[in-house]
């Protein structure tokens, strides 16, 4: 399995007996697993659904299931609130007598709150357990889209991501090739260095501290293997089929800090320049890391 992205958007409907619904699952980046639900009311059972079917499909992201559901018109029984309309009947009365109001039509006297109830006794137990199941057989279905979507933006962040890699290969071998160089140089100016601590009437102690100084700053040797391997390591976990965000994103950190040590030590400006363009390809490869779960 290629690698998955965080971000998409499933959706499915259903319907049994009088009732009907639509499920709509969607998610973004996240550092954690995170599972959202919003259902109907008195189905409490969909919440588990939702949160179990999310994290056995995913690692990572901010998972949002939505279920709407709705019994057709005429499926429930409706009644009169009778004492609700004998209330509202004694309190008009005294205008009506006064004359101050037409007395009132029945359409009216209905459309008034709470007068006309709906019969909403709750189902039985197993048409209860049954509709739940449709229900949750629905929310498969939308993780199972959600899960297609994720895995669809996977598939072309994986062009992307490996072409920054092969970039940062490609900046590597640069920095090798020109860190070569980076004796001489360090030669040449030691040297101009020592007639410049002569002219003071250096000390062979102070002497030795400026030699030792520039050798460290001589050798990016360590760096560069280590960019080469990291490498190596980001190809490999491309080719995973496992869940590889977090450990791209270590490794992210890694490649990062070995181009910041890199143009530190770097004495050539040439190098300092591909050291630069690495931390930005680096940057780039961060960036679409995180949406990588």
């Amino acid at each position: 399995m290629p690698i998955s992205g965080m971000t998409g958007f499933g959706r499915a409907e259903g319907a049994l007996g009088a009732w009907s619904w639509a499920v709509e699952a969607r998610s973004v980046n996240g550092r954690n697993m995170d599972v959202r639900f919003r259902g109907p009311p008195g189905f409490d059972g969909l919440e588990r659904a939702a949160r179990e079917g999310a994290q056995s499909r995913f690692q990572r992201g901010q998972v949002t299931v939505g279920v709407q559901a709705k019994r057709s018109e005429g499926a429930g029984s409706v009644r009169v609130n009778v004492a609700q309309l004998e209330r509202f009947l004694e309190i008009g009365n005294p205008f009506v007598t006064a004359g101050r109001v037409a007395p009132p039509r029945l359409d009216g006297l209905l459309a008034l709150r709470g007068v006309i109830e709906a019969d909403d006794a709750g189902l039985d137990p197993e048409a209860q357990a049954e509709l739940e199941a449709a229900m949750a057989a629905s929310i498969g279905v939308a993780l199972d889209g959600l899960l297609a979507a994720r895995r669809q933006e996977g598939a072309a962040l994986l062009p992307v991501l490996s072409g920054q890699v092969d970039r940062i290969g490609e900046l590597s071998a640069q920095a090798h090739a020109i860190a070569a160089d980076q004796p001489a140089a360090i030669k040449a100016r030691f040297e101009a260095r020592l007639k410049e601590l002569a002219a003071e009437a250096a000390t062979e102690e102070r002497i030795v501290q400026e030699a030792a100084a520039m050798a460290v700053k001589a050798d990016v040797r360590e760096e560069i293997d280590r960019l080469n391997g990291h490498v190596d390591a980001a190809r490999t976990l491309l080719a995973s089929d496992a869940a590889v965000g977090r450990r791209l994103d270590f490794l992210t950190q890694e490649f990062m800090r070995e181009a910041n040590t890199l143009c530190s030590k770097s004495q050539l400006g040439a190098l300092t320049t591909v050291g630069l363009d690495l931390k930005a390809t680096i940057e780039q490869f961060r960036e679409q890391v995180q949406n990588v779960e």
